[in-house]
């Protein structure tokens, strides 16, 4: 049910109040009561964030809970993706509903990105936490914001938006011990006992928000962003040790034994050797277990909402920053590059309304959540939002709407990218990469060029992809008859082809709020052979 606006509850109220005098003292108070109720009723919303978490490699197959309590329950959208495969653009993104171009965090880190540059474009003053705050909601993040956060701030700075606030302000986060966390303004440090493993202290700190929260009537928002599984992957100790002897996947493009299509940094990497290959399935085991704990803050989670009677009225949205490659096209491990498993993330929703089971075939994008939250709670998007509203999709008994036909997605170079003037202690995060960096482990393409450093944008259909990269080098790939990448189709592809596709990138590229849902309804060009399969490319699965 969505409610009345705050402004219009307010003025209700205060005619109710300013009538007492002229009705019979009950009559006011069961229309207060009435108001009360419309309040009490506006749906919950939580989002759930995960830290490079992948959906290609399989690694929600060993979340049973995430599976029973939001697959099972509610919408998978199978095809998710994010703009940027990078996390702190992507969650500049998911806070504005902008394209990177649009809102201008670029990197992790200054000068062209980073919590830094999000301050400094004043972008913080609206995001999807002021506007439901404006709304009457009560909100509350609980986690990692943005990268480099609070740097430059005061290490006790909470921005607008936030009825409450827990993040950690310290510079051991990633490995789960040893962290300060900004609790409300209050920096309360944690050791390395068993109880201080950050993402236990996260979800303890969300059920408590819950519960007090559904006591007041208040509606509430609720960001919890784990830091699993972030390199450097680590597990809580009751976890160590689970899926001993499990490998990383090994589909086709693992190792990829023929780049010579790829673009020139990609083609530069030799073979993965034995040891390489070691690493990234002990990489993949320690990416499991900690999830683990992730699984359990769900169960956790439900369980509470359930108790404290808020479950039915609450919206949950599983999703992830970015993708994470593991082996794939020769690539050790990291995100960065246009490939599916960097830019393709879990999204799964349940809530009032949502069908259980139901698997989803739309082109969607985390610029859409920002939307889908305003309109979940009755209000109407900022103009600079470029992303829409996935309502249309959730609700059970509609049809579907027309959509998008591709999502826009892309990438900055980090050519004069300036690190935190903290230190990154050694310890078990930096020991585990072998680099004593900076506020945050940097991830590994970061320090070891480990996937291409070229700027590029590209396009994502229900059936292609169309990359152009700075250095004026092309991927063109057909995903049903490739859906591994392996042949990229663009040194043979007709040039009229290639003509209309740069034509359709470069509108999407340059778009800008209502702009970009116009490119969203412009007819893309099709890859020849394909036509048949796109059109019976089924959107809706039951």
């Amino acid at each position: 049910m969505i409610s009345l606006p705050l402004t219009t509850l307010l003025l209700v109220i205060l005619t109710l109040i300013g009538a007492q005098a002229s009705v019979p003292a009950s009559t006011a108070t069961q229309a207060l009561a009435s108001v009360s109720v419309a309040v009490d009723t506006r749906p919950n919303i939580v989002l759930i964030l995960a830290d490079d978490l992948d959906i290609q490699l399989g690694s929600l197959e060993v979340m049973p809970n995430l599976k029973a309590l939001l697959a099972a329950q509610g919408a998978s959208f199978d095809q998710a993706f994010v703009p940027i495969s990078l996390c702190c653009p992507s969650r500049a993104s998911l806070l504005r509903g902008q394209y990177p171009h649009n809102h201008g965090v670029y990197t992790n880190g200054p000068p062209t990105g980073g919590f830094q540059r999000f301050q400094e474009l004043n972008l913080e003053d609206q995001t999807l936490a002021t506007a439901l705050q404006g709304a009457g909601y009560r909100t509350a993040l609980l986690g990692k914001y943005l990268n480099g956060y609070p740097d430059p701030a005061a290490q006790s700075f909470i921005p607008p938006g936030w009825s409450e606030w827990y993040s950690p302000s310290s510079d051991n986060a990633y490995s789960e011990y040893n962290y300060s966390l900004n609790e409300n303004g209050t920096l309360v440090a944690y050791g390395d006992a068993p109880a201080d493993y950050l993402t236990d202290v996260l979800a303890a700190k969300a059920n408590s928000f819950v519960t007090r929260t559904a006591t007041t009537g208040e509606p509430f928002f609720i960001e919890l962003a784990t830091y699993a599984p972030h390199l450097p992957y680590t597990p809580a100790p009751r976890h160590v040790g689970l899926f001993a002897g499990v490998q990383a996947p090994r589909p086709p493009s693992f190792n990829e034994a023929d780049v010579s299509d790829k673009p020139a940094a990609v083609q530069g990497k030799p073979l993965l050797n034995p040891v390489a290959i070691s690493s990234i399935d002990t990489s993949y085991r320690l990416r499991l277990q900690s999830l683990q704990a992730v699984d359990e803050l769900i169960a956790g989670l439900v369980q509470t909402l359930a108790a404290s009677g808020e479950l039915d009225s609450t919206y949950i949205f599983f999703t992830s920053d970015n993708g994470y490659h593991m082996g794939a096209h020769r690539l050790s491990s990291g995100k960065y590059t246009p490939y599916e498993e960097d830019i393709r993330v879990p999204l799964l929703v349940r809530g009032p309304g949502v069908s259980a089971g139901v698997v989803r075939r739309e082109l969607v994008s985390n610029i859409d959540l920002a939307p889908t939250f305003a309109e979940i709670a009755g209000l109407t998007p900022p103009a600079q939002v470029d992303g829409r509203s996935l309502v249309p999709l959730l609700q059970a008994g509609q049809s579907a709407p027309a959509w998008r036909q591709a999502v826009l997605f892309e990438q900055y170079p980090f050519a004069g990218q300036q690190p935190s003037s903290r230190r990154y202690p050694a310890g078990i995060g930096a020991a585990r990469i072998g680099y004593a960096g900076v506020l945050e482990p940097l991830d590994p393409q970061d320090v070891l060029a480990a996937a291409p450093q070229a700027a590029y944008q590209g396009l994502r259909t229900a059936t292609y992809k169309y990359v152009e990269y700075s250095t004026g080098e092309r991927e063109l790939y057909d995903l049903v008859a490739d859906p591994y990448e392996l042949q990229n189709l663009a040194a043979g592809a007709d040039p009229a082809l290639l003509a209309a596709l740069k034509g359709w990138l470069n509108t999407y590229s340059s778009c800008a709020g209502a702009g970009c849902r116009s490119a969203d309804a412009l007819t893309p060009p099709i890859l020849p052979g394909s036509l048949s399969r796109y059109i019976a490319l089924p959107l809706l699965e039951r």
